[in-house]
């Protein structure tokens, strides 16, 4: 082989060992900052991990909304309408957060089932639902309607 070849094939490996490293390196970062959503059927199911930083989104069920008058924690529970999670913040709501809205909520979810949020969104306008969340709502309410079909039929 060539002094020339025999160097360039060097190079060649030398920057695919670097470009591999930097793509391990880049993988490894961007997976602790993955936030994956789930509803509350699926975090009721125990789907969700409880180790990770997580997305939970659905409506804020009607009468679920307890605040601490001495603090800014507020509890509530998101529903699908197929099931509920009970949720834990520490903050202060968006101005549009209300019974009946939609939410979005990133935080933990504890080994208890109850979820710690460090931060709540809610939707912007009347019209407007996270797409996350009305994906889950219908899926609920899909699987809510086969249900009803198979036990009318037996």
């Amino acid at each position: 082989m060539h002094p020339i070849r025999k160097k360039r094939l060097t190079i060649v490996l030398f920057l695919l060992a670097g470009l591999s490293v930097a793509v391990a390196l880049t993988t490894y970062a961007l997976r602790q900052n993955i936030n994956l959503f789930y509803d509350p059927s699926q975090i009721a199911a125990g789907e969700a991990p409880t180790d990770a930083r997580i997305r939970a989104g659905g409506m804020v069920e009607e009468g679920s909304v307890i605040r601490d008058p001495d603090s800014l924690k507020v509890e509530f529970k998101v529903t699908d309408y197929s099931a509920s999670v009970p949720v834990e913040y520490m903050g202060i709501l968006p101005d549009l957060f209300a019974e009946g809205q939609g939410i979005v909520a990133m935080g933990r979810l504890g080994t208890d089932g109850r979820f710690v949020a460090d931060q709540v969104l809610a939707k912007h306008d009347e019209n407007y639902m996270p797409p996350e969340v009305s994906g889950a709502l219908e899926k609920a309410s899909k699987a809510e309607t086969e249900a009803a079909a198979e036990t009318a039929t037996y």
